[in-house]
């Protein structure tokens, strides 16, 4: 059985580690980024791949940068036959890249060479794209350039969002890649070059991306609040204040309102009028230091006096 160093770090890759487990390939270590603080009260976690690689008794390396790093020298010195990268966040120096026999793979949750980058789930769904995918591809020192290796697209439901598009292409990572891994063994497996002139980019999203511009279609808009859900979530202002918009519909109310107004409130739910006419109906959402709650929650306690023509920016 070939010999795999495995790197990833977010949820997304832990179906693709627990695969390799297994299919019994000898994983011989697996490496991710360091625990980091999460909520407000900063309790040190470990990653996802961390806590699966603790579970299947694999060792566990956590460089905080690779290059140059003490643990760089030690993934060489256990020279794989291969190594297996998915979502693992930081950028793979030369000297591995050339080090495994079979080289280094990429799971990247895109149709390469389109949305190359950190967010091309997030990127697809805000653009509206009705189709997504994975690819199984070489790791080349320019990011997601590499050649490909082999794909698989799947659909992108009206109601899919982030946190559901990256489970279901967490499975279809872990799938392809089952299926691809024997030839890459035999040397029998494909090798594309990536079309330059079809390259897009999913950057990693900024908080500027995240701002709500209520001058945009309810499309455009429903589709940037689904993209960013469950992380890390659209926000607008109301009174000078951030309101993070957890979810939303495309609203049906008829106005001639301005873009940012509310124009419909009903129990479970309020609608903001947009641009070209149209209006998001919003379900669940969080004001500024307060917990996330649903529309109809809001309307009873702190939006209680939200009234039709006030305005969100």
């Amino acid at each position: 059985m070939l010999s795999i160093v495995f790197m990833g770090t977010p949820a997304f890759s832990v179906p693709i580690l627990r695969m390799l487990h297994e299919e019994g390939y000898n994983v011989l270590a697996v490496v991710t980024q360091p625990d980091r603080p999460v909520g407000r009260k900063k309790v040190l976690t470990p990653p996802p791949v961390k806590e699966e690689a603790v579970r299947l008794g694999l060792p566990v390396i956590q460089p905080e940068k690779l290059r140059d790093s003490v643990e760089l020298e030690q993934i060489l010195a256990l020279q794989p036959d291969l190594v297996v990268t998915a979502a693992f966040g930081q950028i793979l120096p030369k000297v591995l890249l050339d080090a495994p026999r079979l080289g280094c793979i990429n799971v990247h949750a895109s149709l390469l060479p389109a949305y190359r980058g950190g967010a091309p789930i997030h990127q697809a769904i805000i653009d509206g794209q009705q189709e997504a995918g994975v690819t199984i591809m070489y790791m080349a020192q320019k990011l997601d350039a590499g050649d490909i290796i082999s794909q698989q697209a799947i659909s992108i439901e009206e109601t899919d969002h982030t946190g559901s598009l990256f489970d279901k292409l967490s499975i279809v990572g872990r799938d392809l890649l089952k299926q691809t891994l024997p030839a890459i063994e035999a040397g029998t497996n494909n090798r594309t070059v990536q079309d330059e002139t079809l390259v897009t980019y999913a950057h990693n999203i900024s908080r500027e991306q995240e701002r709500i511009d209520w001058q945009q279609n309810a499309r455009t808009i429903y589709n940037q609040v689904r993209g960013l859900h469950p992380w890390p979530v659209a926000y607008t202002t109301l009174e000078e204040s951030n309101v993070k918009i957890w979810w939303a519909q495309i609203g049906s109310t008829k106005h001639t309102a301005t873009p940012g107004e509310v124009v419909h409130i009903a129990k479970d739910y309020f609608e903001i009028a947009t641009g070209e006419g149209g209006a998001l109906a919003v379900y669940d959402l969080q004001p500024a230091g307060k917990k996330r709650l649903s529309a109809e929650e809001y309307l009873r306690g702190t939006g209680a006096k939200l009234q039709i023509g006030d305005r969100f920016e």
